[in-house]
């Protein structure tokens, strides 16, 4: 397959190509450019409370969204500050986080305020110095060596991109399994994953170039926390299921109308008629005889 094209910087989706076995329906693997493996490593960068948010605690496997809805619904008498709250249900950190998931923007009716920066404290007395060992998201929480106020602000320093490097080089296509797996791509390499895969009817394979905009981004996110078929649930049996959905009801139309047309004629009459006819009864059959 051809490589992807890079979008420029404006662009609101990414693209690639999906390698598809028709005969199987499903994905053998898509080639990707850096975009689009930049915006995959990303999701490695967002953390669990920020995951469960964009995807809401219900769409979540497992028992981590009852964790969430705990912390939603304990009552902040509970709670040391706002800031613990905040910290948990809308936590800091993510690459390209902000009104942005990640890179795909996300619809005007889905925007959000950007993500507060980080704000971590420490203890405002200072003590002895020991107390520098402690840091805080929770302003005013109690310092673990004096019991003093942590609330003086101190600077945060992470991974940062001004450049816009990202995480890996634009220099090769690369490969994205089925499951995620990522590496580059080489000639060699892709006759390699066609034996591997157990690909032996080259006529079965098809090239398909799909978008990976905010709502697929956000359905790559959900099923990688539990399919090991990423790409074909999203890019093929979604679009399998809309297109059943779209054709379902012409199919019950035309089957009501076939139904109608053949439909056998109801003998209610004869029914009735059958019910009405009674056997003599013995007094009859005796009044005859006389």
């Amino acid at each position: 397959m051809a490589p992807t094209t890079r979008p420029n910087a404006s662009s609101s989706t990414l693209s690639m190509k999906l390698l598809v076995n028709t005969k199987a329906g499903r994905v053998m693997y898509a080639e990707a450019g850096k975009d689009v493996v930049d915006f995959l490593f990303s999701l490695l960068t967002l953390p669990v409370g920020g995951v469960v948010k964009i995807l809401s605690k219900d769409a979540m496997v497992g028992c981590i969204g009852n964790l969430y809805g705990s912390v939603e619904e304990m009552d902040s008498s509970y709670i040391p500050s706002a800031d613990a709250k905040n910290a948990l249900l809308s936590p800091p950190g993510g690459y390209g986080s902000g009104t942005r998931l990640l890179q795909l923007q996300a619809p005007a009716t889905a925007a959000a305020a950007p993500a507060p920066a980080l704000e971590v404290f420490q203890c405002g007395k200072g003590g002895d110095g020991s107390c520098f060992n402690y840091v805080t998201v929770a302003r005013n929480a109690p310092c673990g060596l004096c019991r003093g106020e942590m609330n003086e602000p101190i600077e945060v320093v992470g991974f940062s991109d001004p450049a816009g490097l990202g995480f890996v080089k634009e220099v090769v296509t690369y490969t994205v399994m089925d499951d995620l797996k990522v590496a580059p791509l080489s000639t060699i390499s892709g006759i390699t994953l066609l034996k591997a895969l157990g690909v032996t009817d080259i006529s079965s394979l098809q090239e398909t170039t799909v978008q990976v905009g905010y709502a697929e981004g956000l359905e790559m996110l959900r099923a990688s926390l539990h399919s090991k078929a990423v790409l074909t649930d999203v890019f093929l049996r979604k679009k399998n299921m809309r297109q059943q959905a779209v054709a379902t009801p012409s199919n019950k139309k035309r089957k009501l109308k076939a139904a109608t047309l053949f439909k056998p004629p109801v003998l209610t009459g004869v029914l009735l008629r059958k019910k009405s006819t009674k056997s003599p009864s013995k007094k009859q059959k005796v009044k005859g005889s006389t």
